[in-house]
């Protein structure tokens, strides 16, 4: 029988596949464990009819993928956008349980959303999306069983409608949703933490790589994509840090700045996203030293850049642009958003890792933007022991997080980098480095509670 492609789930698959070979040939019973853990424990997918603000009744397709339930409960986002189908869902919710497992904390993987565009929908039109999506997903979710989160679409707003749905469908209040306000249930830096995360995991490369590119030096260049949560916040922490941020994005276009980014202007665009504006929007009140590039995301807009954050979307730097930033001087490629390069990129890095000792460092998204995941996992334990932490307990454990995460890659790529290893002194692969360690802990739990053997 010949399946439908899809072509997301596919590349996430044959990454794991490629990074597993040396692994899995000296440990060849793990092989049924690969075989296994690809395919979700359950896909759900259901009709979403919501009412217009003329009236008129509208119809999405709503999905929920929970993959793999063998270190805790499946947890993942909830994406709204045009793109999604069961192909990006799959490739996440995959992503997500290695994701997970990186992270140390109890959690199994998931992903879900729908084709739903809140872009240019009123409040109440959005209101009545969320209470018809979730008089479906309720059914399938709680707090020992599918945590679901937000994603691309999905910010507070969003989570609000949904959580006050599910409360009042079960006529109960419990921590079934994270990314909720820090005034019912929510938790500290929740919003910050993927940026905040991705720059905690990029400080321990540079520390090991290139210590001439510290973050606390204005002339340590860093490229971000997005504009999103993400992109803002990854670029607040660079910032505060003391390094230059060159440029955002959104999906129109780039907005180049050659002296570096201010908090203030990154403060504007926040205020624009929340609006829904563009990017363009804001280039005659910025002035001089600000160029907008409509189409164009930044990675070959720029001449010299040291450390790239794609922050955006999947498959948002290409082979072109991987060259193009090789050329530019890029020492570390870190993703904020998942799968973020395409697989021929991921391989130019790879290569240029393996074959020079000042090459490419890369670290896929499953490792360097789980900070998201890990706060909302601290936001879980919050609610089930009714407190809150601190933003500075929050904080301090998220960095041990990130700490953990990046000392698991790197020793597991040091281990099982295989043939990658290449010329003397050359760096470990982070990429293989998280894919098998995730996948070697998502396989012991599994086999330990009898899905293998």
């Amino acid at each position: 029988m010949v399946l439908p492609r899809e072509p997301e789930f596919e590349q996430a698959l044959n990454e794991l596949e490629t990074s597993l070979a040396p692994f899995l040939a000296a440990n060849p019973e793990y092989k049924k464990a690969l075989e296994i853990v690809q395919v979700p424990e359950r896909v759900l997918q259901f009709r979403v009819v919501w009412e217009d603000d003329q009236g008129h009744p509208q119809v999405n397709r709503g999905f929920r993928v929970q993959y793999n339930s063998a270190l805790g409960p499946y947890k993942g986002g909830l994406r709204l956008h045009p793109s999604v189908n069961l192909s990006i869902l799959k490739f996440l919710g995959f992503e997500q349980t290695f994701k997970n497992a990186l992270t140390g904390l109890s959690m199994g993987g998931g992903k879900g959303g729908s084709d739903f565009d809140p872009k240019g929908k009123s409040d109440s039109e959005i209101r009545r999306f969320c209470v018809s999506f979730m008089s479906e997903l309720f059914r399938h979710i709680g707090q020992d069983t599918d945590v679901p989160a937000g994603d691309i679409g999905t910010g507070a707003r969003e989570i609000g409608f949904l959580f006050g749905a599910y409360r009042r469908l079960r006529n109960e209040f419990t921590g079934m949703l994270t990314g909720k306000g820090l005034n019912w249930g929510g938790s500290f830096i929740r919003p910050e933490a993927t940026g905040y995360g991705l720059i905690y995991y990029v400080e321990h490369m540079i520390a090991h790589a290139c210590p001439e590119y510290s973050l606390d030096k204005p002339t340590t260049l860093v490229a971000i994509s997005g504009s999103g949560n993400v992109a803002q916040y990854t670029a607040i922490k660079v910032l505060e840090l003391g390094g230059t941020v060159l440029s955002l994005s959104d999906s129109k276009g780039s907005l180049i700045s050659e002296k570096g980014y201010t908090r203030q202007v990154i403060d504007k665009v926040a205020a624009l996203k929340l609006r829904g504006g563009t990017l363009e929007e804001l280039v005659a009140e910025l002035g001089e030293g600000y160029t907008y590039h409509a189409g164009k995301r930044p990675w070959a807009l720029l001449p010299q850049v040291h450390i790239a954050l794609p922050g955006a979307t999947q498959n948002e730097v290409s082979k072109e642009e991987a060259e193009a930033l090789i050329k530019a001087g890029v020492r570390i490629v870190a993703e904020g958003s998942n799968m973020g390069c395409t697989e021929e990129a991921v391989a130019l890095f790879e290569a240029s890792r393996s074959s020079n000792p000042k090459g490419v460092w890369y670290a896929p998204g499953k490792a360097s933007n789980c900070g998201g995941v890990a706060v909302s996992g601290l936001e879980m334990a919050q609610n089930s022991q009714r407190l809150a932490w601190s933003t500075q307990e929050v904080d301090a454990k998220l960095k041990s997080i990130m700490a953990e995460c990046y000392n698991i890659c790197l020793d597991a790529g040091s281990k099982w980098s295989g043939e990658a290893k290449g010329v003397d002194g050359a760096l470990p692969s982070l990429l293989s480095g998280a894919n098998v360690a995730g996948f070697i802990k998502v396989a012991d739990a599994m086999r330990e509670q009898g899905d293998w053997w």
